[in-house]
């Protein structure tokens, strides 16, 4: 275990807490405990009012999202219909459900339909699909949004610390390519960080570039 990982004191409620063990043991992709923790700091910093999340797997960290923000509300999308349910089931059982739109099918097809400005963004759904989700999540996100990339490092495959399988070649070139789109992307203030299994956390600001220029003429 990582040192930064043994300081981490999650503040969430034991059912929650309960409930995400749960998941786990059931196989289920629950944010650890280090990634949840600096997702509800950056939240807590932010205090975002419309959060999207692609990648809903049963709910729960959609959960501790709502609860960290009181006057936020989410809309999330899930491929697995079993999934979709089962979280739907715990945005009722946590009392979120008021403050919760949950869509179920391809991120991909959904995101292309949306329309609105959300003023933070989890992305934590289909690895090789980030690149293909960026265009679409950058027309939905207000300027000063946040954009949290789950899992970018994926195992210390993408950053070469650990030797990638054969067969994870083609996901690992997929996530490198999103991030060398997203870190030269002059839209957005990106940091790569080894938090997890890696976040990158980027703050969308449009025009960034074009913007200094003009002051400094």
């Amino acid at each position: 275990m990582k040192y930064t990982a043994s300081l981490v004191k999650l503040h969430i409620d034991e059912t929650l807490a309960k409930a995400r063990a749960d998941a786990l043991a059931r196989g289920i992709p629950v944010a650890d405990d280090e990634t949840l923790q600096f997702l509800l700091v950056t939240l807590s910093a932010a205090k975002p009012t419309r959060i999207l999340e692609i990648g809903t797997a049963v709910g729960l960290s959609g959960v501790a999202m709502l609860k960290a923000c009181p006057s936020a509300r989410l809309t999330t999308i899930e491929l697995e219909e079993d999934r979709h349910l089962e979280a739907k089931e715990n945005f009722e059982k946590f009392g979120v459900a008021d403050r919760t739109t949950a869509h179920f099918g391809d991120a991909g097809e959904i995101l292309a339909m949306m329309d609105g400005q959300f003023d933070f963004v989890l992305l934590d759904g289909p690895k090789a699909q980030y690149e293909k989700y960026l265009f679409d999540l950058k027309r939905l996100m207000k300027e000063g949004a946040i954009l949290f990339s789950d899992d970018v490092l994926l195992y210390g495959w993408v950053s070469g610390e650990e030797p990638t399988p054969q067969k994870r070649r083609s996901i690992v070139e997929k996530i490198r390519s999103y991030l060398d789109v997203l870190t030269a992307d002059g839209d957005f203030i990106t940091s790569v960080l080894n938090v997890g299994d890696g976040v990158a956390l980027s703050v969308y600001r449009p025009n960034t570039k074009e913007k200094g220029e003009a002051r400094r003429q």
